[in-house]
């Protein structure tokens, strides 16, 4: 039965790739090149291409010398400035984009977008180099000064080849989100994939070229996925022994320290302060306006009610597969658990081109409802319920249901009684995950939502493109607002060895 339950899941998150397969094969060799070998396509790949490049470069870079700052160097106030660089999480990237292009309407440049994801996206390579920092064995970085090397020559030849793993994961997010996006990109005009095939789907609902377009985008989300796989390697990067927990002595930064609180300052400044900022200057205008408070409120509700059932039906389906990845580890259970990325690892608009185009020719009483939205939801943000999941189970002892199971306890009885309330701190983290990743989530929900469903975004959207920045503003607020528990949790890292 769980076998079977972690297989239909499997099935639902890999569908968008089967879609563009058998659309692909239908289209035929002919039909392909005429609709990808043009240079419309090339535009488009010659705009993505090197905008992934430069804001992976440029994230990489502040990514990197903040986490230095913050955890190897006598930075004053290393916990507060931890805290504000995890914040920006808590804006989405079509808000920022909002607050930057109503400030400064002349940003839709190459310039203007790559500032804009930059600011929007660096706490993905933040964040893991971070911990890696903080994981280091200490003992490294004496020998190598012990052999008389300058602190620029540890930096690069002992810090850098230990943060490979986690530089190369936080790059492939910000790369897979970059290429996901849509709103930010569109309301600054910079035309990619994603923009590129939301407009052919609404010039052309779900047309051939749409499809077509979504085919590419797919290619080159699994390119980077085996680009990420080959360049981490095998090498090994664990102690071979535990040694002392203790933590790096910080780089005294001396008459550097200035420069740098300026330059984390400026960072947080541009990534935090201005959106907020904008938010707070928009707000103040649309209140002198005639703000629909009632509408707001309507609009929450749902947008809270969509995200409370995603949260619980993403997470119910997340079960089956967590439980088999621990309990029946194998090559199925592997696969079953690798699909789930794999399917999320898709863009949100090629999710829902897939859905749209399935619900009407499949089922078309389906077509634009709830359950098709909620489906979206579901193979989007399934990843980020089962690690949670699987951790739990890591954690939990099979010999509880061992012993209920002598006891003559039934199955059901079992899994109410012990599996469940043992799995109860991973089922709701979650479930918290997947609940805030939807009430941010706009380009499946403009594409799906029923008519006359409005979510947070959507309202916000529908405003912010009329140029209406008065009466998108609370929508944004909200969001950042419902948003923020999650910058909280990612920010409570274990900091035992920190110094203020």
């Amino acid at each position: 039965m769980t076998v079977a339950l972690a297989v239909c899941v499997a099935a639902l998150a890999l569908l968008p790739l089967g879609y563009i397969a058998v659309y692909t094969v239908d289209v035929g060799w002919s039909g392909v090149r005429e609709l990808v070998f043009r240079p419309r396509v090339a535009e488009l790949l010659w705009n993505t291409a090197r905008l992934v490049l430069g804001t992976v470069l440029c994230c990489g870079v502040l990514g990197v010398g903040a986490a230095w700052l913050v955890e190897r160097s006598s930075v004053p106030a290393r916990r507060v400035w931890h805290v504000l660089l995890v914040a920006p999480l808590a804006v989405p990237a079509f808000v920022n984009s909002y607050a930057w292009i109503s400030l400064l309407p002349g940003l839709d440049t190459y310039a203007g977008a790559l500032l804009v994801v930059t600011l929007s996206y660096f706490p993905f390579v933040y964040l893991p180099v971070a911990a890696a920092f903080r994981g280091l064995d200490p003992a490294l970085e004496e020998t190598a000064r012990g052999l008389g090397l300058s602190s620029w020559a540890v930096f690069f030849r002992v810090h850098l080849p230990q943060l490979r793993v986690a530089f190369l994961g936080g790059s492939l997010l910000v790369a897979l989100h970059l290429m996901a996006e849509f709103g930010a990109l569109q309301m600054l005009r910079y035309p990619t994939f994603t923009t590129a095939i939301y407009d052919q789907y609404r010039a052309t609902f779900n047309g051939p070229g749409a499809t077509m377009l979504a085919g590419v985008l797919v290619l080159l989300c699994l390119a980077l996925l085996l680009a990420e796989l080959r360049l981490r390697g095998r090498r090994g990067y664990a102690r071979s022994g535990r040694g002392a927990a203790r933590p790096g002595r910080p780089v005294a930064l001396r008459a550097l320290t200035v420069p740098a609180l300026a330059g984390l300052g400026a960072l947080v400044g541009l990534a935090l302060l201005v959106p907020l900022a904008s938010l707070g200057w928009w707000m103040a205008r649309g209140a002198s306006t005639a703000l629909d408070w009632n509408s707001l409120a309507a609009t929450t509700g749902t947008t809270l009610a969509l995200a409370g059932t995603a949260a619980v039906a993403t997470t119910a389906m997340a079960l089956p597969t967590g439980w088999l990845a621990v309990r029946a580890r194998g090559r199925l259970s592997t696969l079953l658990e690798r699909s789930t990325y794999l399917g999320s690892a898709v863009p949100g608009i090629v999710v829902a081109l897939a859905l749209v185009t399935i619900s009407i020719r499949a089922t078309p009483w389906l077509y634009q409802t709830v359950p098709v939205l909620l489906a979206a939801y579901a193979i989007l943000f399934l990843p980020r319920a089962i690690v949670t999941v699987r951790a739990a189970v890591e954690q939990s002892t099979p010999l509880y249901d061992d012993v209920a199971a002598s006891l003559g306890s039934s199955a059901p009885d079992r899994l109410r009684r012990v599996t469940l309330p043992l799995l109860a701190p991973g089922i709701g983290a979650g479930a918290a995950l997947v609940f805030l990743a939807v009430v941010t989530e706009l380009t499946a929900t403009l594409l799906l939502a029923p008519t006359g469903t409005t979510t947070l975004a959507t309202a916000f959207w529908s405003a912010s493109s009329a140029l209406e920045y008065g009466a998108a503003a609370p929508y944004a607020v909200v969001m950042v607002l419902l948003s923020a528990p999650a910058t909280v949790l990612l920010s409570r890292d274990p900091r035992r060895g920190l110094t203020p």
